[in-house]
């Protein structure tokens, strides 16, 4: 019998395995030159001046939430497709996550309907580059100059998305977060980053992540909040050797999303996801298939896991969840982020997937299609 296929798999190495023998052998596990080393390398790679490591892409948000000053009583508007997370970690300062419809093509959030959610209380807009595609960052930076807010790009999906105006995304001057999680396309394990916009706002971040100590103070000297959000030596060679191989990994998950994309476009009821629009490229970070009406997806989850095949319903609308629909969210109020929540399916998809593992993929999914 055939081993299963999973939904995801890292893609981890010998480079990794020598980097974590040489943070362990050297004592050093935390705090030391290899988180040093992971933020100068990402952040050459991105092109940008400085990157802050952190123990996750959670702790990557609420860090740019209270680099932003957005506190108690503001609220900040978001797409609710999306992990929850973007939401939780406004609800960290007490603000008011405001939720606004997402667009039918790329399922980022929509800049006309955040545009038509903004009133005198609100504070930013969080946008989220999600399954890797990137928002329309030039719409929020012209509402953001307009109204005078505050922007923190969701960047936890899209390392190595293009945007529109042909930049990495994270390279465009504003705080964007960005998580490593083991389905990542790169990962630490556990681990995010933040790319800060100045130097002033970098110390303060490191302070932050490192319960409020300045990197000149003495151990035990703190002179703000803090919280320990750092990310260890051990994350960070992982993260290391991730970095050094990010070109090609990103191009082999490229050509797994290519391979799925000939194959699955002679199935009939099934959606593909947008490789791109003029500069515009997603970068890969799962495979979204969205379902015709009348599919029933949970029937489809079943029979491809009785063919061996893990597949997942992604996303869910989370202004739905128990202790975010407290703030008056009602089904139906965003119709194009609540469509897509029941019918978009997530496929397997790793880097080092094989031909052969993504054409069974494709074939349990049209046997199961056409018996459903």
């Amino acid at each position: 019998m055939s081993e299963d296929v999973p939904l995801a798999r890292p893609e981890l190495g010998e480079v990794e395995e020598q980097l974590v023998l040489e943070v362990l052998r050297s004592g050093r596990v935390s705090l030391g030159p290899m988180l040093d080393r992971f933020e100068r390398d990402f952040a050459a790679w991105l092109g940008v001046e400085d990157v802050i490591a952190t123990s996750s892409g959670t702790a990557a948000l609420h860090l740019g939430v209270r680099a932003l000053g957005w506190g108690e009583g503001a609220r900040v508007i978001l797409s609710p497709f999306t992990f929850v997370a973007s939401a939780n970690s406004l609800l960290y300062e007490g603000i008011e996550p405001v939720f606004a419809d997402v667009d039918p093509a790329t399922l980022n959030l929509d800049p006309v309907s955040a545009s038509e959610a903004v009133d005198d209380s609100t504070a930013g807009l969080l946008p989220i580059d999600i399954f890797g595609y990137p928002s329309d960052m030039a719409a929020f930076e012209g509402l953001a100059r307009s109204k005078g807010l505050g922007i923190l790009e969701d960047a936890a999906q899209a390392l190595g998305a293009i945007d529109a105006d042909g930049r990495k995304v994270g390279s465009r001057g504003h705080l964007t977060a960005f998580a490593f999680y083991a389905n990542k396309q790169i990962t630490t394990g556990e681990g995010g980053a933040i790319v800060p916009r100045d130097q002033e706002e970098a110390i303060r971040i490191r302070s932050e992540r490192n319960q409020g100590r300045n990197a000149d103070a003495e151990w035990l000297d703190h002179e703000r909040v803090g919280f320990n959000y750092r990310m260890s030596d051990v994350n960070a060679a992982i993260g290391v050797g991730q970095v050094s191989r990010l070109d090609d990994l990103l191009e082999l998950r490229e050509g797994v999303a290519s391979s799925y994309a000939d194959l699955l476009d002679r199935i009939d009821g099934v959606g593909l996801p947008i490789a791109g629009e003029g500069k515009a490229r997603r970068s890969w970070f799962v495979y979204p298939i969205t379902l015709a009406p009348g599919i029933d997806r949970d029937e489809v989850i079943s029979r491809m896991a009785e063919k061996g095949i893990q597949t997942r319903a992604y996303l869910p609308s989370i202004h739905l969840f128990p202790h975010l629909k407290r703030f008056g969210f009602e089904p139906g109020q965003f119709p194009n982020a609540e469509q897509a929540s029941e019918r978009t399916l997530a496929l397997p998809f790793f880097t080092s997937m094989t031909m052969p593992e993504i054409e069974r993929v494709v074939e349990a999914l049209g046997e199961t299609l056409e018996s459903a």
